[in-house]
This record gives structure tokens, C-alpha cells and sequence, in this order.
């Protein structure tokens, strides 16, 4: 039914591409729900867009869906016809379905409807229904609910629609210069916007080739499906290009057929994108950036741009799309160089925050500019440099200090592998700055060693005061760093010393 918020709890399968397509079709809303979510979790998703219908799978490596919804939900145990729960008052039907065994007709409980069931249904609706009803869509109809990664805390609910994804994925072939001859390995969650639409809706867009190497991200898994599938084009971000980088068996396989992909979701040191060019041959990766509120993409540099601007930029702004950086305390646009807030006007920018309407005048003001929350410089040629995040900002005895900038010099280290720089509170400054190394796979290093390498590179008051090494990072689905998580680990540790 037009309208209809559907949701799907799944790892990237052949099955979630058909959901995508077919809610499509008909106009329904399909509502991304992040695979790694727990009780708490999936029921903030339902409750908050309301969803009517879910799709989930039974099981996923320790995750066991069918458990998590009935601990959630207990009514659906006793359910016939139609689902009744006060706490979901929305929720309806609850379909399962087991990309491992496809034909196999299982039902958990007796609540739960069945794929096969599900397909057994479409028997009573004609194609001359169908086209009926597609033929009533607009296309600024809402058509997807994407929840915003939560690297900073609860996720908000972006309702976006066909103008908006469609015409960022053809926009983003075309600077790809992606044809049906081209195969896209695709390591990216599809419940994430870089897996449904920088991925997925890109090669449909232009027919080419979507390969899915694993339901989860796996970095053996994605070398083999470039060398099986010959895939020119692989996306990631940054911390799955390293965890490719790194593998022991990188050596082993033959990636020379890529040519390009896109590199996104988190800060893309040049260092890293210089490896990914030459090591595997992607000499024509891109480098994206965005936003789930700007469908995503709003930035991407291009194959013929310098070596320079391909590793210390964004690119520019995507055809038909506007871009300023503005003060952020007196919201005027500044000149070229300035530091300042980043923000996107077009058809990309999200219809708002499904129920909501406060968060989304906070981030979309009257004139219909997306306040992005991002801090960056845009120089004469419309290129733009992101500098970090507004909220991340450390100010250290009122001088301002950007990670980013910080995290993109400690990367040039030859001994490290994956660094995050964020503020902990300062008696004396107010903010000090700390970073967190994952070394190379056998090596050593000191902190004492880390900071000497910065004296007289960088700024004094820039040079982190102290450094953890780790073996891991708390990160999000898509490989972004949660620094909301680190600095609470970090003082927590600190009070216990």
C-alpha cells in the first residue's frame, strides 16, 4: 500500500535488493533497520516511524532475530490474521524469511508469516493492480526512512524520497563513468545510504553488475569476489580498505581488474587513498562525501582531478546541488579558506525527521539550506576540504583544534594502521587532546616515540597529550569511529586510575 512503512532487519542479502525494489514499486516506505541493533534498539526503530510491516532474517552469526523480536514483542506468539501489541500499535505482520534456504517453508511461531507465504500472495494481485498503482506515485513521495548512524547518540529518522535517491545515484554513475560492463563489489551495509544507494541503486541505475561478497563486511571475502568477479569498482570506507590493506593474504589475490569505486563515510587520509590507488590499482577511486540527510552524496572528486586533490578534498558539489560554508556564530557566508559550517541546498536534502518537526527545523532552516554539523574550507575552484566534525571541535585554552587534521598527519606514520583523535576534559585548558593508535601488525611503539614525531610538524598545542594504543576501536556498522564511545571509555578509565 502506498504510504506503507515496511521495515527490514537484515545483513546485505539478495532478498533485501528485492524489498528494495518492490516497496518501490508500489510506493511503500521501506525502513532501514541497522542489523547490529539489540531489543532496545529495534524497538526505537519501530516505534519511531511507526513501522506496519517487518522483515527480519532468523539468525546472523550470535544474533538471533526470531528471539530478539519475540522477547520484544511476546504477543506475536499467540497472533493469527494480524499482529495487536500496545506497545506497537502500528505493527501488523512480522515475515521472516532465510537467505540461507530460500524454498524452506519454516515458521518460528505461529505470529510470524513465511517468504514463501508472502509470494504465494502476490497471486491475487493482477499486473493491471500493480501498474495502477505505480502510475499513481509521484515522485516526491516519500520512500525510504534512513536512520542517521548514531556515531553521536540516538538516531533520527530521515525520510527521503525517489526524486532524492534517484538523482543521487545517477549522478553519482555518471561521475563514476559507470556502464552495464562494469561490477561493483559491494562490502557496504545496504541498510546503510552507501550500500542502498551509492551501491545498489548506482548499478541499476545503469545496469551494471551489483556483487555481494558476504552478508557482513569480510576482507578476505570482498578479495575473493574482486578476483572470482573480475569487479572493477569497489566502495568502502576507510576502515575497510585498511582491513584489506592488511590482510595477510592480500598478496595472494588478483585485483588488478579495478579501476575505480568510492571511498566515503569517514575522513580519507591521503596516505591511505595513495595505497588503495597503487596497491590496488583503483587509480581512479573516488573520494565521496555526504550525508544520510543528503541522500547522501553531496561532494565527489573526479578520475582527472590532481593526485592533491584527489587525496586532501572532497571534490566538488554534485550537479544541481548548492553548497556554502558559513559562520558558525553569525550564520554569514565566509570567503574562500575560511573555516566554517558546511551547508547543502537541492533536490537532495531530505523531506525531515519522521515525527519529529523540531529536529528538523534545527537542521533545515527556512530557506532550505541543511545545516550539515560538518566544518570545512572551500577553496576558489568550489573544492571542499572537511576539517571535522562541529561537535568534535576541541578547543584547548581557546585555541580551536580540528581531529581530523591531527588524525590525517598521525596516519602518515609508517607504524600506524588506524588512529582517532578526540578532546577529554582539562583542568588547565580546558581540553587536552588524546589519540587512540592501532600499530601495523607487528609493530612496536611508545607514546613517547608518537609525540616526538609530531614536535615541529605540527602545532605544539595540537600534539595529542596523551596516546592509548589499542587493538580495536568502538565503531558503528559502517566503520565510523564512535568517539562518543572512546571518550567515555577513556574517562571512565582515567576515574579508575
Amino acid at each position: 500500500m502506498r504510504g506503507a512503512r515496511i521495515g527490514v532487519w537484515s545483513t546485505n542479502n539478495v532478498e533485501w535488493l528485492l524489498l528494495q525494489m518492490a516497496t518501490a514499486r508500489i510506493g511503500a516506505v521501506l525502513v532501514n533497520i541497522n542489523p547490529a541493533n539489540r531489543t532496545r534498539e529495534l524497538g526505537y526503530a519501530l516505534q519511531r516511524s511507526e513501522v506496519q510491516g517487518l522483515f527480519l532474517i532468523p539468525r546472523f552469526r550470535s544474533s538471533d532475530y526470531v528471539a530478539m523480536v519475540l522477547e520484544l514483542i511476546p504477543e506475536l506468539r499467540k497472533a493469527r490474521a494480524q499482529l495487536e501489541s500496545a506497545a506497537f500499535p502500528h505493527l501488523r505482520k512480522v515475515i521472516v524469511y532465510d537467505p540461507a534456504a530460500p524454498r524452506e517453508t519454516q515458521r518460528p511461531a505461529d505470529g510470524f508469516v513465511t517468504w514463501q507465504a508472502l509470494i504465494a500472495a502476490a497471486d491475487a494481485v493482477s499486473p493491471e493492480q500493480l501498474d495502477a498503482l505505480s502510475a499513481s506515485l509521484d515522485r516526491d513521495d516519500p520512500i525510504n526512512i534512513q536512520y542517521t548512524s548514531g556515531t553521536t547518540g540516538f538516531p533520527k529518522a530521515v525520510v527521503l524520497t525517489h526524486h532524492n535517491l534517484l538523482n543521487n545515484a545517477y549522478f553519482t554513475a555518471r561521475a563514476m563513468r559507470f556502464t552495464e560492463a562494469d561490477r561493483l563489489c559491494i562490502p557496504v551495509p545496504f541498510y546503510h545510504c552507501f550500500g542502498m544507494v551509492l551501491a545498489n541503486l548506482v548499478c541499476f541505475s545503469v545496469g551494471a553488475c551489483a556483487v555481494v561478497p558476504s552478508e557482513h563486511f569480510d576482507p578476505e571475502a570482498c578479495l575473493r569476489a574482486v578476483q572470482d568477479a573480475r569487479c572493477t569498482a569497489i566502495h568502502g570506507v576507510p576502515t575497510m580498505f585498511i582491513a584489506q590493506l592488511e590482510h595477510p593474504r592480500f598478496a595472494q589475490f588478483d585485483v588488478g581488474s579495478l579501476r575505480t569505486g568510492i571511498m566515503a563515510g569517514a575522513p580519507c587520509p591521503p596516505a591511505l587513498m595513495k595505497r588503495v590507488m597503487q596497491e590496488m590499482h583503483c587509480r581512479e577511486i573516488l573520494i565521496g562525501y555526504g550525508q544520510t540527510e543528503a541522500s547522501p552524496l553531496t561532494h565527489l572528486t573526479s578520475h582527472d582531478d590532481s593526485l592533491e586533490r584527489r587525496t586532501e578534498t572532497v571534490g566538488t558539489n554534485l550537479p544541481h546541488q548548492e553548497v556554502k560554508v558559513i559562520d558558525v556564530k553569525s550564520g554569514a557566508t565566509l570567503p574562500c579558506g575560511a573555516v566554517g559550517e558546511v551547508c547543502f541546498r537541492g533536490y537532495h536534502v531530505m523531506q525531515g525527521y519522521y515525527g519529529d518537526a523540531e529536529a528538523t527545523r534545527k537542521t533545515v532552516d527556512p530557506s532550505g539550506w541543511l545545516h550539515s554539523g560538518d566544518l570545512g574550507t572551500m577553496d576558489a575552484d568550489g573544492y571542499l576540504r572537511i576539517t571535522g566534525r562541529l561537535k568534535e571541535m576541541i578547543i584547548r585554552g581557546g585555541e580551536n583544534i580540528y581531529p581530523a587534521e591531527i588524525e590525517e598527519f598521525l596516519f602518515s606514520h609508517p607504524k600506524i594502521a588506524q588512529v582517532g583523535v578526540f578532546g577529554i576534559p582539562d583542568e588547565r585548558y580546558g581540553e587536552s587532546v588524546m589519540a587512540w593508535v592501532q600499530l601495523h601488525a607487528g609493530a612496536q611503539a611508545t607514546e613517547d616515540e608518537i609525540r616526538e614525531y609530531c614536535k615541529g610538524k605540527i602545532a605544539h598545542f595540537k600534539i595529542p597529550q596523551q596516546v592509548w594504543f589499542v587493538d580495536e576501536f568502538p565503531m558503528t556498522v559502517t566503520g565510523k569511529l564512535q568517539k562518543f564511545r572512546m571518550r567515555e571509555q577513556a574517562l571512565e578509565k582515567l576515574k579508575a586510575a
